[in-house]
């Protein structure tokens, strides 16, 4: 008789460490997220891992009941990948920030993503640094005032999701942190099989309060979130106020004011196969009249073999190989054996000098 496996709730994923973040931070609601949102998934904690680097984000395995290394600046992807390639049953998360991710880690971010790596990345991005106390970081917007930059920074933004796109990245996705639907993005992401990132826009109410006000206020800010699905008309917009996306003749997006009753046949369907479309989705903000939109969902998806998958059955196919050979070998004239330490040295492209 097989007994039914153990039901999961919150509270087993909630560790018994006192989280220690700054009254307000959008890490408690990411946290809170992830919490609700593994008993869904039937995780188990001693399957699940979280990896971190370093930054307020990177507290994250602290508070999870679950395995967690809280690794060096920039590396998580690498430990990740590290991880993920020794023991391929466990789920392996990784919690990064905008500075973590992308200044020193952003070679390491880069190489999980174009190899495909069976990871969930959750990039915390609030336009600052707040651990080190509010330097500008890749994501700071033009003009930010910070100590490390008094006179506003001269730096052009790293765009996350574009980033990921550049560098092949599979899955890409964009939520924030007290968004409702944040737990069905990271659904998304964990049936993926291979590298998906979702940026998570996090506020930081000390040291960048209200970056992303425009989006995240529970009064208006709902009017400019374009929530994306697959097979589904760009549509936003305030309730008599929407709006949709077509493309015009520089293939380009424009905006369409929509009326009751308005046809929406030119109106552009998101395709999440289109990675043309998700660069376009990503920088709403750099489109005159939609300074103030973004759009959130899942921005582009492609299956792809992943890449710890592809390891294991090269290694396979090697141990065969090798086993198969060793099977056929024959005592060489000298009497030498196929498993001679001399020999095996010496087999293959080998030169005498």
């Amino acid at each position: 008789m097989t007994e039914n496996p153990p039901t999961f709730t919150r509270k087993d994923f909630t560790s018994d460490q006192e989280v220690r973040w700054c009254p307000g931070c959008g890490d408690y609601a990411i946290l809170a997220a992830m919490q609700r949102t593994l008993p869904q998934l039937g995780a188990t904690p001693d399957q699940t891992v979280f990896i971190s680097g370093i930054g307020c984000s990177s507290r994250f395995p602290y508070y999870m009941n679950t395995y967690g290394f809280h690794t060096i600046h920039g590396r998580a992807p690498a430990f990740a990948t590290g991880l993920k390639l020794s023991n391929p049953d466990l789920d392996v998360w990784v919690v990064t920030g905008d500075g973590d991710g992308l200044s020193i880690g952003g070679n390491h971010l880069l190489h999980a993503l174009r190899r495909n790596v069976n990871l969930q990345i959750l990039l915390f991005n609030n336009r600052i640094y707040g651990l080190t106390k509010g330097q500008y970081s890749p994501t700071s917007k033009l003009g930010q005032v910070s100590p490390s930059t008094p006179l506003g920074a001269l730096d052009r933004p790293v765009n996350p999701v574009r980033f990921a796109l550049g560098a092949g990245a599979r899955f890409v996705a964009r939520g924030y942190d007290v968004s409702k639907k944040l737990p069905e993005v990271l659904t998304q992401a964990h049936a993926f099989g291979g590298a998906a990132l979702v940026e998570i826009l996090q506020n930081c109410p000390v040291f960048n309060d209200g970056a992303f006000e425009s989006v995240t206020d529970r009064k208006v800010g709902g009017a400019h979130q374009l929530w994306v699905e697959h097979g589904k008309p760009l549509i936003f917009g305030a309730e008599g106020a929407k709006k949709g996306l077509r493309l015009n003749r520089s293939m380009g997006l424009e905006v369409v004011e929509l009326g009751d009753g308005d046809d929406t046949g030119d109106l552009l369907v998101h395709d999440e196969t289109n990675p043309n479309l998700a660069w376009l989705l990503a920088g709403l903000e750099d489109i005159p009249g939609l300074e103030q939109t973004m759009a959130f969902g899942v921005l582009f998806r492609s299956d792809a073999p992943a890449y710890d998958d592809e390891v294991h059955a090269q290694v396979d196919n090697a141990v065969k190989r090798a086993s198969a050979k060793k099977s056929s070998e024959k005592a060489s004239a000298n009497g030498a054996k196929s498993n001679d330490l001399n020999a095996m040295l010496r087999q293959g492209h080998t030169w005498t000098v």
